[in-house]
């Protein structure tokens, strides 16, 4: 250096003012964050070992100060201050400097030189300490009257550019706005400097090498002086021993990134994961683009891309200043490439473009692709990189690498680094995106499988939830159902297939359709549930499954159920707002085989609300089953302002406790009731004369109603109905019956089993139109068999 060195410095670094240093970055906890491999080779700990630990127990100098005055912090600024234990600690609102001495066991003696950063604003990182060996400046060299870090304005050293460039190589493991948030507050705080005596300061170059690195340094130097002194010099192996040593470095960034990425299965954080991870040591601006279909979750068109392929821009990192690319190129376009350009050539081939000055002529070509923005001042005269992602010789996507005027340019060791690395990143962003597409397929399975349950029925309202399994996936066997029976009824139905996955959801997807069409035939749920069993035997025989099945008429205020296994219901009563389990046969599960089920009624008052789950909402592992059912019970019990609060207070209560793992089906019924006013029934004998009969009974109760406005359309469908089964029936009677609760349902039943259907009635045709007249006029109509025979029905909008 110049004449700020000492006349007779102790060693060479000394002189050059370039030392290894240890770099440790603390959070606000006192945890510590990142520790470089200097920090392994000064204080013991590997960075495995060191993140997360306390920093306070890693860096033993706590004392130190107290115990040699001749320690004590010394800084720019004069005075005496805080020692390192009480920056660790953040006690320290302004950069501290000193000496401690490092005592272990099985260790010698170690004398420390320190640096303690405060840092703020946004990030988790709130101390960056820089430590060095003071050995190296001679120890106890009695020549050496004085060694004490400290602080001085960067600008008083015409060096300091290289602290800020380099300072981010050593915290890879940080984005570049962090790191570049850190060497910005330290070069405001003060550049670290080395007092040898009270006059003499010497700026510290920080030597981020490896001890193999210097050894190579000082190997290169001694046969540069020996090819001056005309001593013969064994060039080729200087030679080799630098290249080895260059792959070894391209190695070790490999193995490191790779360590870095693919942490998560999801792509948008994996895509982030391999923007940073080469920013800025190998690049210093990367931008990935992805094919549309990689980020849609799609299959692939046959064929190598073309120039009508659109390439996503997923990703951009940078070193720039902060919004200098956002404008030009933002994150989120979607673009395609021509023919003539590098990217073309890349994602076409397969394999990397190296591009190692951009010139003029390329640059204006390149930005010839962007309308209204002019991109040449962020790619002109940079080298330049594209390596494609690839995974089973499928071009994924592609990197765009791009270096500063002042770095090296891209050689083709950095093309050969470049291709492993996209290979590598390729292998992990595949995985994301098939884990992606999967989960894609496996929630639009479990949706298409779970029924859209109507919200407000005849005399009855249901909320429903579905949670997937936190560990297992979207895709699982657990479902719900309501179905729509004769006599204004509601079938509820709650399941859970043993098991998850695909398997699982294809037998719940079975059952629930063999439900649905036992239901519509209006089986008693003992008889439905010991026909589901006989089902799943003839399906096979590894699969269980539990269900409860309840049957609400609202006219009788009365709950019919069974139950196979499953976890009994909760009824809340709406007269106490008392809540209970409701004590039923459990039988067993569906697919044992040969066991009876057996189902019980339960009465019920207009406003009670019945509460149907599945085992994975009340059951915790190494926790009694009795503890989620006391806790579904007291959370039903809750006053809720509407069915669906209801159902997430429940949700709520039960998911606190942790430890669910399985999915969760849960239905909730308010059992609202009809009635007995709001309901009309009529017997009619089967002769043509009844059908008038029917028209003028039904035109007087809508009156009677005050429904006048849809009289005449429920005459004419009515009329309809009767005739049809006057005309076709077997039997001598038949009942005709009118409810009114939220719409307006008209049923008709007889003793025939036979049910009607739409007939394609020619022009000359005299019958067959009766049913299509209700098809075209009712809102819903259908035809449902019962023990008797079968019933009509169809159902009109109320104004």
């Amino acid at each position: 250096m110049d004449s700020g060195v000492p006349p007779t410095p102790p060693r060479e670094y000394a002189v050059a003012g370039r030392i290894p240093l240890a770099v440790v970055v603390v959070d606000g906890d006192g945890l510590v964050s990142h520790w470089s491999t200097g920090a392994k080779r000064l204080f013991g700990p590997t960075r495995e070992q060191a993140v997360g630990q306390p920093a306070v127990e890693l860096l033993p100098v706590s004392g130190a100060l107290a115990e040699d005055t001749e320690y004590q912090r010394y800084d720019d600024y004069g005075g005496l201050g805080p020692g390192l234990d009480a920056s660790l600690n953040g006690l320290t609102s302004y950069p501290a400097a000193g000496r401690a001495r490092l005592s272990e066991p099985g260790r010698d003696r170690v004398d420390v030189l320190w640096w303690a950063y405060p840092m703020v604003g946004p990030g988790h990182e709130r101390l960056l300490v820089l430590a060095a060996d003071a050995a190296q400046f001679g120890g106890e060299d009695e020549s050496v009257e004085r060694i004490a870090p400290g602080f001085a304005l960067h600008t008083e050293f015409p060096g300091f550019e290289e602290l800020a460039r380099r300072l981010p190589e050593i915290l890879p493991s940080m984005s570049v706005h962090q790191s570049t948030r850190i060497v910005s507050q330290i070069l405001d705080l003060g550049y670290p400097v080395l007092e040898f005596s009270h006059h003499d300061r010497v700026p510290v170059t920080p030597d981020w090498g490896v001890p193999r690195r210097a050894e190579r340094k000082a190997r290169q130097r001694a046969a540069e002086e020996a090819a001056a002194a005309g001593q013969p010099v064994d060039t080729a192996d200087l030679e080799q021993d630098l290249e080895y040593a260059a792959v070894r470095e391209r190695l070790e960034f490999l193995n490191e990134v790779s360590g870095r990425i693919g942490s998560s299965l999801d792509l948008a954080r994996t895509i982030q994961e391999v923007s940073a991870a080469v920013v800025p040591r190998f690049t210093d601006v990367a931008g990935t683009y992805l094919r549309e279909q990689v980020i849609a979750g799609e299959g692939f068109p046959d064929g190598p891309p073309d120039a009508t392929t659109m390439w996503h821009r997923v990703a951009l990192e940078h070193v720039d200043e902060p919004g200098r690319w956002d404008d030009v190129v933002p994150v989120g376009e979607s673009m395609p490439f021509p023919e003539h350009t590098p990217f073309f050539q890349c994602m076409t081939t397969g394999d990397p473009v190296l591009v190692p000055r951009i010139s003029e002529q390329m640059g204006n070509a390149i930005a010839s692709q962007f309308e209204k923005r002019d991109i040449r001042p962020l790619i002109n005269n940079r080298s330049m990189l594209v390596v494609p992602l690839k995974a089973r010789n499928v071009v994924l996507g592609f990197m765009i690498l791009l270096r500063h005027a002042e770095r090296p340019l891209f050689n083709d060791m950095d093309r050969v680094t470049g291709a492993e690395l996209a290979a590598r990143a390729g292998l992990v962003l595949d995985n994301a995106r098939m884990y992606t597409y999967q989960e894609s397929v496996a929630e639009t399975l479990q949706d298409s499988m779970l029924p859209q349950v109507t919200p407000r029925m005849a005399g009855c309202d249901t909320a429903t939830r579905y949670l997937p399994g936190t560990l297992m996936g979207r895709v699982g066997g657990d479902w719900f159902d309501s179905v729509k029976l004769p006599g204004s009824r509601t079938a509820l139905v709650v399941g859970d297939v043993m098991g998850h996955g695909l398997n699982s959801a294809a037998m719940m997807g079975q059952l629930r359709t063999a439900v649905q069409t036992m239901a519509a035939l209006d089986l008693p749920p003992e008889q439905l549930l010991r026909n589901l069993d006989d089902l799943a035997q003839r399906l096979g025989e590894h699969y269980l499954a539990t269900c409860l099945y309840a049957v609400y008429d609202p006219i009788r205020n009365e709950l019919r159920m069974a139950n196979a296994g499953h976890v009994p219901p909760v009824i809340v009563r709406a007269a106490d707002g008392r809540s209970e389990l409701l004590e039923l046969p459990t039988g067993a599960p569906i697919g044992v085989g040969g066991v009876p089920f057996e189902s019980v009624r339960v009465p019920v008052a207009p406003g009670d609300r019945l509460v149907m789950c599945t085992d994975g909402l009340v059951e915790v592992r190494g926790e009694d089953i009795g503890v989620g059912l006391a806790t579904l019970c007291e959370s039903a019990a809750h006053p809720a302002a509407s069915m669906d609060d209801a159902c997430d207070t429940i949700i709520r209560s039960l998911n606190v406790r942790g430890g669910r793992k399985d999915d969760v089906a849960l239905l909730m019924a308010r059992l609202n009731g009809i009635e007995a006013e709001s309901v009309a029934v009529w017997e009619l004998s089967l002769e043509p004369r009844e059908a008038a009969r029917a028209r003028r009974l039904v035109r007087g109760q809508l009156r009677s109603w005050g429904l006048g406005d849809v009289t005449e359309i429920v005459e004419l469908l009515v009329s309809e109905v009767v005739t049809n089964a006057v005309r076709h029936a077997q039997g001598r009677r038949a009942e005709l019956r009118l409810v009114r609760a939220g719409s307006l349902l008209c049923e008709v039943a007889d003793e025939d089993h036979v049910l009607p259907t739409l007939l394609d009635a020619g022009p000359d045709a005299e019958l067959g139109r009766g049913l299509r007249v209700v098809s075209g006029l009712a809102r819903e109509w259908g035809t449902s068999r019962t023990a008797d025979g079968k019933t009509v029905w169809f159902e009109m909008a109320l104004p």
